[in-house]
């Protein structure tokens, strides 16, 4: 019978590990606004390697969640820990640092500036840098398809190529985690196709997506499906634990 060496051992324990470790967790995890509760103590975990869509009708809590999780917003109470830091009372500031060096953010309205060409739009995500980084912003639209479309503003391009360029300005800083709150609500079905294609690759390189979306078709092609209801988790039948 032939054996792994203790090297080779030890090189698929840390491998295991990596793809297991956790990227999300929450703990507790609850946000109030006055009176409402928006978020109602959720614990939940997410880990490397997962392209997890989070499903639930409309004010059910699913944007709520994206906004603490992507560190725009803090909780009332309850933690988050984001690649094992607690970034609940994290400061303005350290929060924007977190998005800038982890996070990749894409939203259903493309917020392009209009007198700035997609080129520039995608630079903008390293306004926190010292450096802009233009050959950086040129690979990122290359990436998504779009190289040819850097100098064109977005006036001059279709839905899916303005969607195209946010995924590109969430690439450039080279995020581990995605974050994607209704990414294809203003697409027709074919830009849809796309999108989702573009999404399905980069979980392939090794990217954590989370897809926040209402719609179930976009839900069964993750991986797994976590659903809110009145701003609380429900588990269904289907559902790993």
């Amino acid at each position: 019978m032939l054996q792994a060496s203790s090297d080779e051992l030890e090189e698929f324990e840390t491998d295991s590990e990596s793809q297991t470790r956790p990227v999300i967790e929450t703990r507790g995890l609850t946000k109030r606004f006055g009176t409402v509760t928006a978020l109602d103590h959720i614990d939940l975990t997410i880990r490397a390697g997962e392209f997890v869509s989070v499903m639930g009708p409309s004010g059910s809590g699913k944007t709520t969640f994206l906004n603490l999780i992507s560190c725009l917003d803090t909780p009332t109470e309850g933690s988050y820990l984001l690649d094992g830091i607690d970034v609940s009372t994290f400061t303005e500031k350290e929060r924007a640092v977190m998005r800038r060096e982890r996070i990749g953010l894409v939203f259903q309205q493309f917020h392009l500036i209009p007198y700035l060409n997609a080129q520039e739009n995608v630079m903008l995500a390293q306004h926190y840098h010292s450096v802009v980084d233009a050959e950086g912003a040129t690979r990122a639209l290359e990436r998504v398809g779009l190289a040819d479309r850097a100098h064109h503003l977005p006036s001059q391009l279709s839905g899916g190529e303005q969607q195209r360029v946010c995924i590109a300005r969430a690439l450039i800083n080279e995020p581990s985690l995605i974050l994607a709150d209704e990414p294809t609500g203003n697409l027709d079905a074919k830009n849809e196709h796309l999108v989702m294609e573009l999404f399905s690759e980069l979980h392939r390189e090794g990217r954590v997506i989370v897809l926040i979306t209402h719609n179930p078709e976009l839900g069964r092609r993750t991986d797994r499906t976590i659903w809110f209801e009145h701003g609380r988790r429900v588990r269904r039948a289907s559902e790993a634990a």
